[in-house]
């Protein structure tokens, strides 16, 4: 019986932290808005948009979108910018005859493919789920919940490996097995 291992994506398999910032500064830029990089380091990286911007933008739910959108289309002008983590991507294949791969991460579906398609990684994930197939973000289980279920494993026989606080929360939440990546 196969297991299934979870890898989160941003700051886990990948060092996205100055994709992310360049993206979203250049978007904030463009609506007349400016983040410090520390500032985007220290409240925003791993954070769902919907968590950081509303204080940032007055909550103005239209410019809220529309920045977050724009972030988006910007992403691949910047992957240049992002470290693989060759150790966990070594990891994933040395066990892959044995687990089934899953990729969950609070990213939009479109930025997540643009990132392992550019690193050609897409192919090494069993399921892929992200911001648009998940309702509620991390710190919430859902899209690690939503994992198992598909491929019928329970939390004993999973392993999540994550990086943020609202990750690790998450993932314990589900009674799995985590493995926290500090820095790569």
């Amino acid at each position: 019986m196969k297991k299934l291992a979870i890898f989160d994506m941003d700051g886990t398999l990948f060092d996205t932290r100055d994709v992310n910032y360049y993206s979203y500064s250049k978007a904030l830029e463009e609506g007349g808005f400016n983040i410090d990089y520390d500032y985007y380091c220290n409240y925003c990286n791993g954070r769902h948009y919907t968590v950081f911007l509303p204080s940032m933008l007055n909550n103005d739910k239209k410019l809220i979108e529309n920045i977050h959108n724009r972030k988006k289309e910007l992403y691949a002008k910047y992957l240049d910018k992002a470290k693989i983590n060759v150790h966990l991507f070594s990891i994933i294949e040395n066990i892959k005859k044995d687990y089934y791969i899953a990729l969950v991460t609070t990213a939009s579906s479109k930025n997540t493919l643009q990132i392992l398609n550019y690193f050609n990684k897409t192919s090494l994930f069993d399921l892929i789920l992200t911001s648009n197939e998940i309702v509620r973000p991390k710190p919430d289980p859902e899209g690690f919940d939503k994992a198992m279920q598909y491929f019928k494993v329970t939390p004993e026989n999973t392993i999540i490996f994550e990086d943020s606080d609202v990750g690790i929360e998450a993932a314990l939440k589900t009674k799995s097995n985590v493995i926290k990546i500090i820095k790569f």
